[in-house]
């Protein structure tokens, strides 16, 4: 007999007293005081007195179940070993209430023995009828209850309760809350039924409030802490969630110093210890590392063993890239195995396996290194199986396999083969062609499992642009149209200064070659070259109508062809109230230099361009939209002249280049630059390039320059006679003078820029800091003529009649017109004169080569409203002229 059976007897014959305080002590420890209020309400009250002892040896007759509800006292005979025609004894009962309470139906049971008539007394225990949390608000809803595995309609025991409360409290932790408390309650309902409520106390996010290291004399705390993911707790570091405690992050801690520490040749490093102790307030942990760095090693005697009959050790050994004397890095190591198992694989070795084998001397700290190249068979691709598409036909997955059934393997172009599908955009970013083993040990299996993503665009955005004031656009887009890698689109535009809309098709294989097609068929209006201060003027108008027709052709993996032909029909208008005058008296009103400027008035008219292009394009970026390496690089020429109006020829060249630099940085450079040559001879003092084809350059592309900010331009300073003294004043107030940018016939623009890694919060808020430089400038057009009102006239122009008859003022009445040009005397008349521009000079400024320079920090922000673009630039160096611009923004429309 067991010390409880024992104890058990001294209790009576029933053993119910028993019963409660052995499940009391034992299997509700630990449950918070609110679940158990009740049990200790009856614990505090005096103990009843106890029954006789129950009579020992009876024959049971009959065993009677009471105090069920749900249960049917059949069944619950069954949970228990006692049936009738049994000896009654202690030790019966005992383990009849261990059976019934190992169920968990039930708080409270007892067994009575009235003269071999058993009664066995339940109370069940409640079913649950919902599930309640209170207090959570970093945490929601449906994050926890999946946790919790108490669900309504069934039984509730504290032992579970007690196992959810872990749960939700291990949540927390997971989330660097170490902090939460969770205090299950229950409410007593009618029918046996109760509602559990969990409230919770979240707490703050645990920080990591200092890191200790002991044992480094090499390298400082700070560049050690450098190389961790985790990070002490500072205010400038708010956004990150590097701050906060994770175990898992602790372990790879250890790791990172490791590895950092054999990249600088101390081969017998070791992290001694590694603990983090929470502070009393259970807010923030401090983390201490004992390390032991050992002794630096130099590399001693390298070479490579090569067993694959293709390869020469000797010949590999010199071309190894360590060399015997230099301190040892583990990393070079390791790439060092990467690159030869690379190239065993584009010879077809696809299971070619290298094992560096290390002989450590520590009597003169250098460190052997054996590269042994094992034996492996030439491999063959056997099949290409490709699944998991529903949507997507096989062959536009198929088509972007550099390698096909019977090839010999080649592990480079497996892996442009991944990055081709990648680039597709159809499928799962972590994208990778398996490889398996084939039938025989020279075959393999290449696998492409993909997971289908949505390939549709639907895209409504309003916003505020400072260039375009408030914005409305909408586009819809399908890139994988009916599952055959088409690309299908529609887009409308509205501003207040432009409007357009474009329908777009393109095929990337045409009638299943590697030949692309595309059709783009587009209007486009737009306002105004002119600003005077920051108020742009509408009364020039541009709408084009066109049509652009291409095809691509590949040249090599990385480089392709696009031939393209352009046509467009381009009316360009001037307001005729604004600008038009009689200028040569014969009654026929013309754009007038003198108000709108001759670059102006040149540009008057309809106009069909013709135009064939012709693009070399190169590119290795590894992500079209957001790429961290690679590069990109096109060369474009455009031919204007095959029929039409226009004829010119223009050059323009595009490159860019990105490193993941420091960590999480992205360092890039871009660069682009463009000329154009005017093919027809429009007369003096007139550019052979009309102002509509020209570059312009300022915002957005040229930050810290307002809109079309850079290059020539033509700047109308009004003459007033500011002091009343009859002399005129010239007035150079940019806030007062009007600007007409005209464009230039060649550019350049340079961008150096560092992308800043933030947090992982802030990388899902699509967050991207950067720092730049920009350097550009535009420049190389005809001055043109300029015109000017002398004070105090200005300029005037002679009325005439709807007959085109010129007016002259009526001798006899002043303010009466008449067609005669002398009086009755025969003296001439005073021609009848109306002012057509109020006093001015134009000046000519900013046709200049020398470099402009802008230094600045944006964000990129991917909002919910659409993308966010912000900068603040400040420029070094302008030429007079220039429209600089310290602030830009733009939402809703792309950047």
């Amino acid at each position: 007999m067991t010390e409880r059976e024992k104890a058990a007897g001294a209790f009576g014959k029933t053993g119910a007293r028993f019963a409660l305080a052995l499940l009391g002590g034992t299997m509700l420890a630990g449950v918070p005081a609110p679940v158990l209020a009740q049990d200790a309400a009856t614990a505090a009250q005096p103990p009843a007195s106890q029954p006789a002892p129950a009579p020992q040896g009876d024959t049971i007759r009959s065993i009677t179940v009471v105090g069920a509800q749900r249960l049917e006292p059949g069944t619950i005979l069954s949970y228990i070993q006692m049936r009738a025609g049994d000896t009654y004894s202690q030790a019966l009962a005992d383990q009849a209430l261990k059976d019934l309470y190992a169920t968990e139906l039930f708080s409270d049971a007892s067994v009575r023995n009235d003269g071999g008539n058993v009664v066995i007394s339940v109370t069940e225990n409640p079913v649950i009828n919902r599930i309640i949390l209170e207090g959570n608000k970093r945490i929601k809803n449906d994050k926890i209850l999946p946790e919790i595995r108490l669900a309504p309609r069934q039984i509730f025991t504290r032992s579970k309760v007690r196992a959810d409360t872990a749960r939700i409290i291990e949540l927390y932790k997971r989330q660097g809350r170490f902090a939460a408390s969770v205090e299950p309650k229950t409410v007593e309902l009618s029918q046996n039924r109760v509602d559990i409520v969990f409230e919770i106390s979240e707490g703050p996010k645990s920080k990591v409030r200092q890191i200790n290291i002991l044992g480094n004399e090499e390298f400082d705390d700070g560049e050690l802490k450098g190389e961790m993911v985790t990070k002490e707790a500072r205010f400038f570091r708010f956004f990150s969630s590097n701050t906060s405690y994770d175990p898992d992050r602790l372990a790879f801690d250890q790791q990172k110093l490791r590895q950092f520490y054999l990249t600088e040749g101390y081969a017998d490093f070791r992290v001694v210890s590694a603990v983090a102790e929470l502070t009393p307030d259970k807010r923030d942990f401090i983390i201490t590392y004992v390390v032991e760095e050992g002794e630096r090693y130099r590399f001693g005697d390298v070479e490579v063993d090569s067993q694959i009959r293709d390869f020469d050790s000797d010949r590999m050994t010199n071309n190894l890239a360590i060399k015997s004397g230099d301190w040892y890095n583990a990393k070079l190591v390791e790439d060092t195995v990467e690159q030869m198992n690379e190239l065993a694989g584009t010879f077809g070795y696809a299971f070619a396996d290298t094992q560096p084998q290390f002989v450590r001397n520590q009597e003169d700290l250098t460190m052997d290194v054996t590269f042994v190249l094992r034996e492996a068979p030439r491999v063959y691709v056997e099949r290409v199986d490709v699944n998991g598409n529903t949507l997507t036909q096989d062959k536009v997955i198929r088509r972007e396999f550099r390698v096909a059934e019977g090839d010999a393997f080649n592990s480079l172009q497996v892996k442009r083969s991944t990055n081709r599908i990648k680039s597709l955009g159809y499928f799962q970013e972590n994208f990778e062609i398996e490889q398996k083993e084939g039938s025989a040990p020279d075959r393999i299996v290449l696998e492409a499992n993909v997971e289908e993503q949505p390939t549709g665009e639907l895209q409504l955005s309003a916003g505020f642009s400072s260039i375009e004031n408030f914005i409305l656009a909408g586009s819809i887009k399908q890139n994988n149209f009916r599952g055959r890698g088409q690309t299908v689109g529609a887009s409308v535009n509205y501003s207040r200064y432009s409007r357009s809309a474009a329908l777009s098709f393109t095929e990337p294989y045409v009638f299943d070659r590697n030949i692309s097609a595309g059709i783009d068929i587009y209007r486009k209006d737009y306002n105004s070259f002119n600003f005077t201060n920051n108020d742009r003027n509408r009364t020039f108008e541009q709408s084009t109508t066109g049509f652009s027709m291409r095809v691509g052709v590949p040249l090599t993996e990385y480089i392709s062809a696009i031939g393209s032909y352009t046509l467009n029909y381009d009316d360009v208008s001037l307001d005729e109230f604004t600008y038009y005058s009689d200028i040569d008296g014969d009654g026929v009103t013309e754009c007038d230099p003198v108000l709108a400027g001759r670059y102006l008035c040149e540009a008057v008219g309809n106009r069909l361009s013709s135009i064939l292009g012709l693009t070399l394009s190169m590119r290795t970026i590894d992500n079209p939209y957001r790429p961290t390496r690679g590069h990109t690089l096109s060369l474009s020429t455009e031919f204007a002249g095959l029929g039409g109006d226009v004829k010119y020829l223009r050059l323009r060249a595009k490159g860019a280049k990105y490193w993941p630099v420091f960590g999480g940085f992205i360092f890039s450079i871009q660069g682009e630059g463009g000329v154009i040559k005017g093919l027809e001879d429009r007369g003096p003092g007139v550019d052979d390039v009309r102002l509509t084809d020209r570059f312009f350059l300022g915002e957005p592309q040229f930050r810290g320059f307002d809109i079309r900010g850079v290059g020539p331009r033509v700047l109308r300073q009004p003459i007033r006679d500011l002091d009343g003294d009859g002399v005129g004043e010239v007035i150079t107030d940019r806030d007062q003078v009007g600007d007409d940018a005209l464009g230039g016939n060649a550019f350049y623009l340079g961008r150096a820029e560092l992308e800043i890694p933030l947090g992982s919060g802030a990388r899902e808020m699509g967050l991207r800091p950067s720092i730049f430089v920009d350097v550009g400038a535009l420049f190389n057009v005809t001055k043109p003529v300029l015109q000017s009102a002398p004070f105090p006239d200005g300029i005037q122009r002679q009325l005439f009649d709807s007959d085109g008859n010129p007016l002259y003022v009526d001798p006899d009445d002043p303010n009466q017109w008449t067609t005669d040009p002398t009086d009755g005397s025969g003296n001439p008349n005073d021609p009848w004169m109306y002012q057509v521009a109020a006093p001015f000079q134009e000046v000519f400024l900013g046709d200049s080569a020398s470099p402009r320079v802008s230094v600045g920090i944006g964000v990129n922000w991917n909002s919910p409203f659409g993308p966010f673009r912000i900068d603040f630039a400040h420029v070094l160096k302008k030429e007079p002229g220039d429209d600089t611009k310290r602030f830009t923004f733009n939402v809703g429309t792309q950047f």
